[in-house]
C-alpha cells in the first residue's frame, strides 16, 4: 500500500501548481516542514502537527515573539480607524516617524516603506542624487535586497567571491557593475577602491554586522574608518540596519558602536512581523524627497503596519530589560555551544551578538568573508537540518543565523543545548565534521 502523503507535503505540491517553486521567496523552501499553520510566542506549528521552538524567527523579523499581544492589540485598534486612503497622512504614520527620530541616532527625518529592499533602494537613489556620483561600495557577504544595484556578491563560492557574482538573471549589467566589492573589516580594500575611482563613489553601504553570512563582528577601527573615509571623500555612509535595527539595541547597532551614518535603512523587527520598513537620515538629505528625488508607494506608511511598528518600538522603549534578557539568553547559547564543541573536539567557531548566534564549521577566527570560504557548508546545513528534525527550527542553509526572541526562556535554552549536544555528537559519529567546502545560498 502506498504511504499517505503528509498534509504539509500535499500543501507544498498544491502551492507548486500556482506559485513558482511553491514559495514566495527563494529562501523559504527547506523541505520538511513544508507548510505552517500556527505560531505563538517562541513556537510554530507545521501542517502535520509538529511543534518547533523557532530560532529562524522569519529571518529575524519576529522580535517580541509570534503574535505578541501588545502588537496584535494595537493592530486591532488600527483596523477600527482609517484604512488605506492613499492621500494625506494618518496619525499612525506620524507617530511611527516621531518614534524613529527619537530612537535612532542618525534619524532626523524618515520615510516609510514596506520592505528592507525598498528602503535600501531609496537610500542608493538618494545617495546618487545628493552626490551626483554613480558608484556604490558594498562588502562581500552583505545582502541589501533584491534590486539591481546591490543584488551581487552575497554568499559567493570561492571562484566568484570578490569578482562578478550577480544573484539573479535579468539584472541590468550597468547597475551590477556600478557596485564595487570590498572586504569586511579591511579598510585597505576600501581605500583601494577610492584610489581607483576618485570622485566617483556616491556611498558605502554595509550591514554593521553582516548577519546574512551569520554574524561577522566589526572592529571599532573598521566602522570608525568607514565614517572617516566617506567624510573625507564626499561620500555618504549608509547603514543597512534591516536586521540589526531594534534587535540589538533600541537605536540599532549605530547606538552600540557610537558611529553615526548619514542614512539608515531599517525594517523587519520594527513591526514584529508586520510588513513595515523605512529609511532615515539627516534632514538636509531626506528633504530631497520633497523636491527632485522620487518618493512613491501606495502602501508606504500603511496605518495598520505603522501601528504595529509604533507598538513594537514603544514596548522596547518602555521595557529596557528586554535587551538585557535577550542578550543574556544569546550569550548562554553561544557559551553553551562553545563548551559542547570543545567537549566533542569539533573544529568550529561560535559567533553572534545580542540574541543572534551561529556556528561556523571552521576553526576560526573569522573576521571577514575570506575566512568563511573555509566553512564546511555541508556540516552547517546538516547541523540546522538535524536541529530542525529534533524540534528546533533553524533554516538548513549555510551561513544562516539564528535568533532569540522575547518569548524564549531559560528552559528553552537548556533544551536547545541538550539537543545540540546530541546532534553534534551524531554528526561527529557519522563523519560529517571533517570536510571543508565553500558556502552557497543567498537572501536575508
Amino acid at each position: 500500500m502506498d504511504s499517505i502523503k503528509p498534509i504539509g507535503r500535499s500543501l507544498h505540491d498544491s502551492a507548486r501548481a500556482v506559485i513558482p517553486g511553491g514559495v514566495n521567496s527563494a529562501t523559504r523552501y527547506m523541505g520538511a516542514p513544508y507548510a505552517f499553520t500556527a505560531a505563538e510566542g517562541a513556537y510554530v506549528t507545521d501542517a502535520d502537527g509538529g511543534r518547533y521552538l523557532d530560532y529562524h524567527a522569519a529571518f529575524g523579523a519576529v522580535l517580541l515573539g509570534h503574535n505578541a499581544p501588545v502588537v496584535n492589540e494595537a493592530v486591532a485598534r488600527a483596523l477600527r480607524g482609517p484604512d488605506l486612503i492613499g492621500l494625506g497622512v494618518t496619525p499612525p504614520e506620524i507617530a511611527m516617524a516621531e518614534l524613529v527620530t527619537e530612537l535612532i541616532p542618525s534619524a532626523e527625518m524618515m520615510i516609510a516603506a514596506m520592505s528592507g529592499s525598498e528602503a535600501t533602494s531609496q537610500a542608493v537613489r538618494l545617495a546618487r542624487a545628493v552626490t551626483g556620483r554613480p558608484l556604490l561600495i558594498k562588502f562581500q557577504g552583505c545582502y541589501h535586497g533584491w534590486h539591481d544595484s546591490v543584488a551581487r556578491n552575497v554568499i559567493s563560492p570561492a571562484e566568484r567571491a570578490y569578482g562578478r557574482d550577480p544573484l539573479s538573471a535579468g539584472l541590468l549589467a550597468e547597475a551590477v557593475d556600478s557596485t564595487l566589492i570590498a572586504e569586511f573589516n579591511d579598510l585597505e580594500s576600501v581605500r583601494a577602491l577610492y584610489e581607483t575611482h576618485p570622485e566617483c563613489i556616491a556611498a558605502i553601504i554595509l550591514e554593521p554586522i553582516p548577519h546574512n553570512v551569520g554574524a561577522l563582528l566589526p572592529t571599532q577601527e573598521f566602522v570608525e574608518g568607514l565614517r572617516a573615509l566617506t567624510s573625507a571623500h564626499g561620500s555618504l555612509l549608509i547603514f543597512d540596519e534591516v536586521i540589526t535595527g531594534f534587535r540589538h539595541a533600541l537605536g540599532g547597532y549605530q547606538q552600540v558602536c557610537g558611529v553615526t551614518p548619514d542614512l539608515t535603512a531599517f525594517g523587519k523587527a520594527m513591526g514584529n512581523g508586520f510588513p513595515v520598513a523605512g529609511l532615515a537620515g539627516r534632514r538636509d538629505l531626506m528633504s530631497r524627497f520633497e523636491s527632485d528625488v522620487l518618493l512613491a508607494g501606495t502602501f508606504n506608511g500603511h496605518p495598520v503596519a505603522a501601528a504595529a511598528a509604533v507598538a513594537t518600538m514603544t514596548y522596547l522603549r518602555d521595557n529596557p530589560d528586554f535587551y538585557q534578557r535577550t542578550h543574556r539568553l544569546g550569550e548562554r547559547l553561544r557559551e553553551g555551544l562553545r563548551d559542547i564543541l570543545g567537549e566533542l573536539s569539533v573544529p568550529a567557531t561560535v559567533a553572534g551578538f545580542g540574541g543572534v548566534f551561529a556556528v561556523y564549521f571552521t576553526p576560526g577566527p573569522v573576521r571577514g568573508y575570506r575566512e568563511l570560504l573555509a566553512n564546511d557548508d555541508d556540516a552547517y546545513r546538516a547541523f540546522h537540518r538535524r536541529m530542525t528534525d529534533a524540534g528546533f527550527l533553524m533554516l538548513p542553509m549555510s551561513l544562516k543565523r539564528n535568533h532569540v526572541s522575547g518569548a524564549h526562556t531559560d528552559d528553552d535554552v537548556d533544551r536547545t543545548l541538550e539537543a545540540a549536544r546530541d546532534v553534534l555528537a551524531s554528526m561527529r559519529d557519522d563523519g560529517l565534521l571533517t570536510g571543508d567546502r565553500a558556502p552557497s545560498g543567498l537572501g536575508r
